[in-house]
């Protein structure tokens, strides 16, 4: 599943990192923890988590993850969307929280 399904299909919004919304995401990790999500998250997958600043593009890029999904209504500061199109690693938002759109995008993926 590409990050434009999930845009569409989780009324995501998208606050950068436009150029990677082809990505194919093969799963999903969600921690608020940077060095879990360092030690942890498989490459392909989107990471779920309420974390906004700029070091979050830094572990999405070192682990190679398709998005970043921030919950619960917060949006990333500039220089986090700055470096999100610098990666080409799409920068997604919601209201939802994070359990339940952690919910959401495992449905989504076990469908394909």
């Amino acid at each position: 599943m590409k990050v434009t399904d999930i845009v569409e299909k989780l009324e995501l919004t998208v606050f950068s990192g436009h150029e990677g919304l082809g990505r194919v995401i093969t799963g999903g990790y969600s921690s608020d923890l940077l060095s879990d999500v360092m030690g942890h998250a498989a490459a392909g997958a989107a990471w779920v988590t309420i974390q906004t600043h700029r070091n979050v593009m830094a572990i999405a890029s070192l682990r190679d993850l398709s998005a970043v999904i921030i919950t619960g209504g917060e949006t990333p500061g500039d220089d986090t969307m700055a470096q999100s199109n610098e990666e080409g690693v799409p920068v997604l938002g919601t209201i939802l929280n994070t359990f339940e759109l952690s919910g959401r995008l495992y449905s989504l993926l076990k469908e394909k």
